[in-house]
């Protein structure tokens, strides 16, 4: 079979083409047997630490019930103590800032029964214990208040609005903790005080300052 000049040379470069590239792979295949190697890879990961933080919390309760005692011919008297309160401060010294204190605060709500005129929180009072020993003393259960209606102990008769149960000084990062404080509540009301079953809330706020 006879084939122009034009035909033969370009089937001529088509086989060149064809061998140049069997001969880049082979090539290629030959580099890749002894061009390999491995890189070991290791990264040490810590563990996160957060931040400390000053925190409080109350002992597991089903609420408060105060019961009758020590009435006397000026008031109605009924008591029961306050459920544990913890404070805790797990932040380091450089996290807390120069100069700051904390202090838990306690608001009570007026005692409300159905069709009954409400008691107010000025007829309730408290005298805070510390459970825990302060190494320093410079954290201290706050100061007892009494009902308006006095009871004799000489306690501010101012009841239980805005009242502090534990308290730091001006340097808290001098003391870790944590702390356990507890109350000794008192309602005392008048005499005339309609009977019925009376409801109210306690509310405790941990704030700090500088």
């Amino acid at each position: 079979m006879t084939t122009s000049k034009g035909t033969r040379r370009a089937a001529v470069a088509a086989l060149g083409l064809a061998l140049a590239g069997m001969g880049g792979l082979a090539t290629a295949a030959a580099a890749d047997d002894d061009a390999t190697a491995g890189v070991d890879l290791s990264v040490t990961i810590e563990p996160l630490t957060p931040p400390g933080v000053l925190a409080f919390s109350v002992a597991a309760n089903e609420g408060v019930a105060l019961t009758e005692d020590g009435s006397d011919d000026t008031a109605r008297q009924f008591t029961a103590t306050l459920p544990t309160v913890t404070v805790s401060d797990s932040r380091t010294a450089e996290e807390i800032p120069a100069g700051a204190y904390w202090a838990v605060v306690g608001q009570a709500s007026a005692f409300t029964a159905d069709g009954l005129d409400p008691i107010g929180p000025e007829y309730l009072g408290w005298t805070p214990r510390l459970l825990s020993p302060s190494p320093t003393g410079l954290v201290e259960a706050g100061q007892p208040v009494s009902s308006v209606i006095e009871d004799g102990s000489g306690a501010d008769a101012v009841g239980l609005e805005g009242q502090e149960l534990l308290v730091s000084s001006y340097d808290s990062a001098a003391e870790s903790g944590p702390w356990d404080v507890t109350a000794d509540l008192a309602l005392r009301v008048p005499l005339d005080t309609a009977a019925g079953e009376y409801h109210s809330v306690l509310t405790l706020s941990l704030f700090e300052a500088q």
